[in-house]
């Protein structure tokens, strides 16, 4: 890796936090090449050799081509998946499987290069049930919670646990009447539970009886935590009403954070907590992808400054 090298920054085209990622490491003068890998091959071609230093090769953009092994840093962010609508369904789902482990494979592997976040770590992260348990290992503290199929374990744990929350494990987009919907937190109560649940696993959580949210983003070795107040349950939901303010972590918050990230090889993270009436803080999850820009505005913390730091390796 040369000091000199471009920075790869990996998204769909509608990313307004990357945009000023990229227009913050463009005024510094370091170079970028952004693209979405979903944008292959028709937009985007890769070379790559395997050698004994490892991946060697060009991937080329119509306007950039980056020289794989002088690659400075990668912030994988939310590309687009692979299509290929010119072929039939067999050999589409033939195609799509190469380009991921083929052009996902490169990308995976490059010599000398910072990952914010790897793709692979971000995968390992994105399952729920690892996440809370990384989260019980570095110190949080949680919430009770079960991942169940079976609707009598989860009517037994929501009487014992009440009030208790759904969520779901993942969160794939629903479309409703041609809108893209999530599938929002919600309370259950035992009577909600039916034979439906045996369906396919579930997340059940007690609520805390929260005075506030905090959302906590670690760039690096720095850590930006935010009190979110509002009458919400999920503060997603309506971001009009949300108000924020620059909060200071109880002791072990901050040593947690960085075990926790540790423990899955990232190296940025958005965590979610929940602040009970006695100013405890309680673990909900940790995004490996999540959004961080909007807070920035809100509370004047240098963030983005962060972001760029680290992607120049500032930080390293």
């Amino acid at each position: 890796m040369s000091d000199l090298g471009p920075v790869l920054v990996v998204t769909n085209l509608d990313d307004p936090t990357a945009d000023v990622v990229i227009s913050e490491l463009h005024d510094r003068g370091i170079p970028v090449v952004r693209f979405d890998s979903g944008e292959f091959p028709h937009a985007l071609s890769v070379t790559a050799t395997i050698t004994s230093n490892g991946v060697e090769g060009a991937l080329s953009t119509p306007s950039r081509t980056a020289d794989l092994t002088q690659v400075r840093s990668l912030y994988y962010r939310r590309p687009s998946g692979f299509t290929f609508p010119h072929l039939d369904e067999q050999d589409a789902r033939f195609a799509v499987a190469q380009a991921r482990y083929g052009l996902g494979g490169v990308l995976a592997s490059l010599p000398g290069c910072l990952y914010v976040n790897h793709p692979h770590r971000i995968g390992d992260a994105e399952f729920k049930p690892s996440g809370l348990a990384a989260a019980a290992a570095a110190g949080f503290r949680l919430p009770p919670t079960i991942i169940t199929s079976d609707p009598d374990a989860a009517r037994s744990f929501v009487k014992q646990h009440a009030p208790v929350i759904y969520k779901p494990l993942s969160a794939p987009l629903y479309r409703i009447d041609g809108v893209s919907c999530t599938v929002e937190v919600a309370e259950v109560v035992a009577d909600d539970i039916d034979e439906a649940v045996s369906g396919t696993a579930h997340l059940f959580q007690q609520r805390i009886e929260k005075a506030a949210d905090i959302r906590v983003t670690v760039i690096g070795d720095r850590v930006f935590p935010v009190r979110i107040d509002s009458d919400l349950l999920d503060w997603r939901t309506d971001y009009s009403r949300l108000r924020y303010s620059e909060v200071s972590p109880p002791p072990g918050i901050v040593d947690a954070l960085h075990a926790y990230l540790a423990r899955f090889g990232l190296v940025f993270g958005a965590f979610d907590f929940a602040v009970d009436r006695e100013g405890q803080w309680w673990f909900l999850e940790c995004n490996p992808s999540g959004q961080w820009y909007w807070l920035e505005p809100e509370t004047g913390l240098p963030m983005l400054e962060a972001m760029a730091d680290l992607l120049e390796r500032k930080m390293c």
